[in-house]
């Protein structure tokens, strides 16, 4: 669906309603699109513990102080 702004503005709460439902809402200026309004997927939940084990790997010095040359390049 498309419609221009001044349709967009005017009913906005039916096409959010619409979005709601899944469809996709096209906003056109003089005809050419310009935004496309959809819904925002819903958060499916807390994800596991675990789900990356052994696709990571941080260092055994990762939390070790900083060389003097680079600790420095941040305080300038």
């Amino acid at each position: 669906m498309q419609v221009n702004i001044h349709q967009a503005k005017t009913h906005l709460s039916k096409l959010l309603e619409r979005v709601a439902l899944g469809e996709e809402v096209i906003i056109a200026k003089a005809g050419q699109p310009v935004a496309r309004l959809v819904a925002i997927k819903k958060h499916r939940g807390k994800r596991p513990l675990g789900l990356a084990k052994g696709e990571i790997w941080v260092a055994d010095d990762f939390d070790a102080p900083l060389p003097p040359d680079i600790e420095e390049s941040f305080y300038r």
